[in-house]
């Protein structure tokens, strides 16, 4: 005949553990915060996208010489 398995206990915890416990979370839960908040300032601070931008050229004309022969093209058409 076997005996049915009972759950083994768990230790129980002391006080100390505990308080340990709820300065890690208290820890933890303060750098996920401060993270965030370092998050949302460098979202708040990147340059808006889209910006116009305008940029003015001068353009200065070749100087052009005589052509040196002249060609005449004659088109039929029929």
């Amino acid at each position: 005949m076997t005996l049915p398995l009972r759950p083994a206990r768990r230790p129980r915890t002391t006080r100390r553990e505990r308080t340990g416990r709820i300065v890690l979370f208290l820890v933890v839960a303060l750098l996920a915060f401060l993270l965030g908040i370092a998050f949302a300032e460098t979202l708040d601070e990147r340059p808006e996208p889209g910006g116009v931008v305008t940029n003015v050229r001068t353009l200065t004309p070749v100087p052009q010489g005589a052509p040196t022969r002249t060609v005449t093209v004659t088109v039929t058409s029929g």
